[in-house]
């Protein structure tokens, strides 16, 4: 199994459908995918894609800082960031906050759009994929929007057929179609990661060209997947073919940090991500990121965030 997929095994990579919306020229709205867009009916992960499908029509995106794509049908727009954006039919129009358009219908909740003034139509599908903490180094190093033509990817015509007949399924309140068109939503970003991967120049650095590298993308999945091993940068090294010379500087060429310090970066982030969500006790949390006891845990924690775990759930922030 390659590295991309060894660290998508372990993100608990989820996918919703939410909005079915029809917009007729002109038209502008803003928004992202928050809390009160999907829930009571789908449980919010930890990190959030947003993402719309165009089945009809056409319309203009654009960020905060004025970037801005043009989405036509067919094509699959993602945020990787889940960044505030304006949808519309042209550039300059007042927006509307998208919350305030919406209502629901049917038994199976989902919300339903119909705005605009009058002319041509655009009809999209919105939705998200997310997942865990360990999803955040993905998304941190992806671009804020990444576009995907259905029709021009391996099978691209039946899986562009298949994202059509769903959409049109799920207007008619069919909650099947939403189920089909959440799995191959995160199929989709998965092949949207794939290709943004395979068109990275060669003399890229970072997270993602360490994770295309075989030797660092190997550690990197090592470290992710086996979070709880008693890892040393020796040892990695082994598990890659590499001496540990030239690991330990090819890792930190690609990536910025040495393995030891990536490594206790990342236990920091899942345990203050299990401190924050779950109920685990400090001990159970310090065995899940690989310390053998909780009093080193504590001393590791409080060194690194300024505060003890057990503080640090509670709210209490560093001087």
């Amino acid at each position: 199994m390659d590295p991309l997929s060894d660290v998508l095994r372990f993100v608990d990579l989820t996918g919703g459908v939410f909005m079915d919306a029809e917009f007729t020229e002109p038209w502008s709205v803003s928004g992202k995918v928050a809390p009160g867009l999907f829930q009571p009916y789908i449980i919010e992960p930890e990190y959030i894609v947003g993402f719309h499908y165009v089945v009809e029509g056409a319309f203009l995106l654009t960020l905060d800082n004025g970037s801005c794509w043009h989405i036509r049908t067919g094509e699959l727009v993602m945020l990787p960031r889940n960044d505030l954006h304006i949808l519309g039919s042209a550039g300059g129009l007042a927006s509307i906050g998208v919350g305030a358009l919406m209502h629901t219908r049917g038994v199976s909740g989902m919300a339903r759009i119909v705005h605009g003034g009058g002319g041509p139509r655009t009809r999209m599908v919105c939705g998200f994929v997310g997942g865990n903490a360990q999803l955040h180094p993905l998304l941190a190093n992806l671009p804020p929007v990444m576009t995907l033509t259905l029709a021009a990817l391996p099978s691209g015509d039946w899986i562009a057929r298949t994202f059509a007949y769903a959409a049109r399924t799920f207007a008619d309140d069919d909650p099947g179609a939403a189920t089909v068109m959440a799995k191959m939503a995160e199929l989709l970003f998965v092949e949207a990661v794939r290709r943004y991967l395979a068109a990275l120049p060669r003399e890229e650095t970072g997270w993602l060209a360490g994770l295309r590298d075989p030797a660092i993308g190997r550690a990197l999945s090592l470290m992710h997947v086996r979070l709880n091993e008693d890892w040393t940068a020796d040892a990695l090294a082994r598990e890659v073919n590499l001496s540990r010379s030239t690991f330990a500087d090819h890792f930190t060429a690609l990536i910025g940090v040495p393995p030891m310090r990536y490594l206790l970066n990342w236990r920091m982030q899942v345990a203050m991500q299990k401190l924050r969500k779950t109920r685990r006790t400090i001990a159970q949390i310090a065995f899940e990121v690989g310390y053998e006891s909780e009093a080193a845990f504590t001393r590791a924690f409080r060194r690194e965030c300024g505060v003890p775990p057990a503080a640090w759930r509670k709210g209490i922030s560093p001087e």
